[in-house]
């Protein structure tokens, strides 16, 4: 998602990229590789099928232009809304505390909208070629016609996002030293504890004792950040007063959005990339076992083994919390793996919703064989590992069940007792 390059991005850019995790440190992936072509291979992701469907859309009269409908036609529910007024996106000229950039998605493509800018922007899931980036030009014309954006990879691949064209958020921390030096910029996700969080963004609902980064507008530059946050800054359930709320589609950037943002972020950066690796393997006579490492750090992730333990409980003041868990699928019993828990963790059952995504799907079938294996050893409590000490008996058997009721194409051992 991004207009044009610019030398503050770039700076927050080389700071994001200092973080270091397992995937991370690899080589990055080539493009051209023949086992994956991602710029001469036809796209197969929501905004190309979207296009090619040549939509009549709504245009809005009060300066949204095409956004409601485009999130209508997307399956995109409004109260998705994420709001971040830090300088950390290419189109820095538009975004501040009060103007803030509005990011809405879904599992398989985001959109984002900044006042004043002449386009949109998306980010949109191909099950086997990753994410791909366009941009929509905000005025209104007869035929809808996205522009493909891989000029954007410039922020989208590197190593915050494991190499491979994928997502990333990142979070500013406040400089220790004063307004002439730049704090410390960093993804998170769910294993993030909560005090790092949110830094640069808007953040409305309660999250207790826990204090977040959200919220402090003095971080609205990341090479200048303000002071440290203060208890006017938490537990913030409106928004009214801080900028124009009536200029986007909800009043809301919800605390329980941001976090399954955050969790979906990583996971679809880790499936992209086993997906990608396990092509490649697969072309250049590499022997399957050589991503079980890779594999055994998505199945960590997949069952959230590193969570950051929630002190306090969390509640947003948006319905997402109400029509997430809605979109299923459910067992016999009414479970989901959408289910919220927010008292300890964000989950009730903890196994990424992700793997009923077309691109766990479409996994190449060594690597997907190996990860239903995994998570079998596991779930059944053959794998009895410190790694995955913070699962209960009752919450394997309960995961097995919802996913022996709800997944699609489970290998045979699965239907087992």
């Amino acid at each position: 998602m991004c207009k044009h390059v610019n030398m503050r991005w770039m700076l927050l850019l080389l700071t994001v990229a200092a973080l270091g995790q397992q995937l991370d440190d690899d080589n990055a992936v080539p493009l051209d590789h023949p086992a994956i072509r991602y710029r001469d291979k036809a796209p197969n992701d929501a905004i190309s099928k979207l296009e090619a469907s040549h939509p009549k859309l709504a245009y809005a009269s009060n300066g949204l232009g095409y956004l409601p409908a485009l999130l209508k036609a997307l399956n995109i529910n409004v109260d998705s809304q994420a709001l971040v007024f830090s300088k950390t996106s290419t189109q820095v000229s538009h975004i501040n505390p009060r103007t803030p950039r509005a990011i809405y998605f879904n599992d398989e493509v985001s959109v984002g909208y900044v006042q004043g800018s002449d386009v949109l922007e998306f980010a949109a899931l191909d099950p086997t070629q990753g994410v791909k980036l366009y941009s929509l030009d905000v005025e209104q014309a007869k035929t809808i016609e996205f522009a493909r954006r891989d000029d954007c990879l410039l922020c989208h691949q590197g190593a915050a996002t494991l190499n491979i064209p994928g997502m990333l958020i990142a979070s500013v921390r406040p400089s220790s030293v004063g307004r002439d030096r730049h704090g410390n910029s960093f993804v998170t996700d769910h294993r993030s504890p909560i005090g790092d969080r949110w830094g640069g963004w808007y953040v409305t609902g309660t999250t207790g004792m826990m204090h977040h980064l959200g919220n402090n507008v003095g971080l609205w530059d990341p090479l200048h950040p303000g002071p440290p946050t203060g208890e006017e800054t938490q537990n913030v359930t409106s928004l009214e007063g801080r900028f124009d709320v009536s200029k986007y589609l909800a009043p809301t950037s919800d605390v329980v959005a941001l976090m399954v943002l955050e969790h979906q972020t990583r996971m679809t950066n880790l499936l992209v990339r086993i997906g990608w690796d396990a092509r490649i393997a697969e072309h250049d006579g590499k022997p399957a076992s050589s991503l079980n490492d890779e594999i055994e750090e998505l199945v960590s992730y997949m069952l959230f083994a590193d969570e950051a333990v929630l002190t306090s409980p969390v509640k947003g003041v948006s319905t997402f919390s109400k029509t997430f868990p809605e979109r299923g699928p459910k067992d016999k019993q009414g479970r989901s793996l959408r289910d919220l828990d927010l008292n300890t963790r964000l989950f009730r059952y903890p196994l990424s919703y992700m793997i009923y995504s077309p691109t766990f799907d479409a996994l190449p079938e060594a690597a997907k064989s190996r990860i239903y294996q995994r998570l079998w050893e596991v779930l059944s409590g053959k794998e009895q590992s410190k790694t995955y000490a913070r699962l209960s008996a009752e919450d394997r058997q309960a995961i097995l069940g919802i996913v022996r009721g709800t997944k699609v194409g489970l290998p045979g051992y699965w239907s087992s007792n």
